[in-house]
């Protein structure tokens, strides 16, 4: 069998039913069990939430916002739904940010994307992630589990040690970062070791660049990558196909210009933004930070999913100019008051050690225009910008909605 389960290559038709006919329970559920959402989805009737356009109209909540709501109202800001007890464990990632995990199999839903990975029952995995206080190491765990596999809980460090493990043990697979996969397989070439069992990888945490990823299938292993975060669990994942990463079957992603919540077009790099169906930890519109865009078409590999290209940096672009911060979220403001802007890009420079601001503009030349974007940028932000009005589609697709190119020499 080629998929994990016939939901992978279901119609897309058959798929959003399906999400039409969820997303109601679940925002109704996180209305009635969650103090957050009992506020800010006040004004919502869950029944009206059966489509992607009608969620596109609630709020965002950003993964910066976390820290201030979780000091506001410990331990999750209010946005658990199971109490102390029933959750299996919490985990503190920085900032502290902390996440609960409940007690349901695979509660990460990570599985999937392991047997696209080639991991199967019966495999040993050899666990790389921390086991220290972030949920990396138990967000594979309980998804190697689920599909039948044991687990060794390496963890970090110690490579020489791990190399022997591996030597002894001979696992078929290993979780964790790739970068660090390398290490142990040169380390193992240093010590003389071969590792004949090792021929799987799913790997996380960072960045799968080509050269690592044709490094490590020079020496037999073959790796494919997830996109994870400790508030989400598995976002997506990569197939035998290698062409981007195709959307779980248990979340919803939407992507969104930074600093707003509105979709951009297929294939415009945007912020993602994810609703899951978790029910203990029931997040609505969560706002990663990351940037991402949406690839046409279905993966060659059968999956009908939506697939995205990965990650490409970060959404949060806020940066502080003459002593103020400035946030997309302000750009966006500006571009709010002004229909005549398709979009906005805020370049920060210090030509003679000073700050200046200029706010590129996609829009029909307009010298009134331009005066009155000027005006709205002091108005939002209290500091001056040059406006320059340029093309429509001349700004570069990057997702950059604050561009800081200010040299320190």
């Amino acid at each position: 069998m080629s998929h994990f389960d016939t939901l992978e290559t279901r119609s897309p038709a058959e798929r959003e039913s399906a999400l039409a006919a969820r997303l109601p329970q679940q925002i109704t559920h996180a209305k009635v069990a969650t103090a957050h959402f009992a506020e800010s989805l006040k004004d919502i009737d869950p029944a009206t939430i059966t489509s992607r356009a009608a969620l596109a109209r609630l709020p965002v909540l950003r993964k910066h916002d976390l820290i201030a709501l979780q000091q506001k109202q410990r331990p999750f800001g209010g946005l658990a739904a199971t109490p102390w007890g029933k959750l299996g464990r919490v985990f503190s990632s920085p900032g502290p940010i902390y996440e609960p995990e409940g007690r349901s199999a695979d509660y990460w839903r990570t599985a999937r994307a392991l047997y696209a990975a080639g991991f199967r029952a019966g495999d040993l995995v050899h666990n790389s992630f921390s086991y220290h206080m972030t949920p990396g190491a138990w967000i594979l765990e309980a998804g190697a589990q689920a599909l039948g596999c044991t687990v060794f809980p390496a963890g970090v460090g110690q490579t020489e040690q791990q190399v022997e493990a591996m030597r002894d043990l001979q696992p078929q697979g290993y979780v964790g970062t790739p970068s660090f996969l390398r290490i142990l397989l040169e380390k193992a070439d240093e010590m003389g070791i071969k590792l004949p069992s090792l021929t799987k990888a799913l790997v996380s945490g960072e960045a799968f660049l080509p050269p690592v990823r044709d490094a490590l299938l020079a020496r037999g292993v073959t790796g494919y990558q997830a996109y994870a975060t400790a508030d989400l669990g598995v976002i997506a994942y990569e197939t035998p196909a290698r062409e981007g990463l195709v959307v779980d079957e248990g979340v919803i992603v939407e992507i969104v210009r930074p600093g707003t919540g509105e979709p951009v077009p297929d294939g415009e790099v945007g912020e993602v933004v994810v609703t899951t169906f978790n029910t203990d930890y029931p997040l609505i519109r969560f706002g990663t930070g990351d940037l991402s865009a949406v690839l046409a078409g279905p993966s060659p590999c059968g999956r009908s999913n939506m697939r995205i290209k990965g990650w490409m940096g970060r959404a949060d672009q806020t940066t502080k100019v003459k002593g103020m911060f400035v946030h997309p979220e302000q750009v966006a403001a500006v571009v709010k008051r002004h229909p005549e802007v398709a979009k906005a890009r805020l370049v920060v420079t210090n030509p003679d050690s000073s700050d200046l601001m200029s706010l590129h503009c996609e829009a029909a030349a307009s010298d009134a225009l331009a005066k009155a974007v000027a005006d709205s940028v002091r108005d939002v932000t209290k500091l001056r910008a040059e406006v320059k009005l340029v093309a429509v589609g001349s700004l570069p697709n990057d997702g950059k909605v604050i561009s800081d190119e200010r040299k320190y020499d």
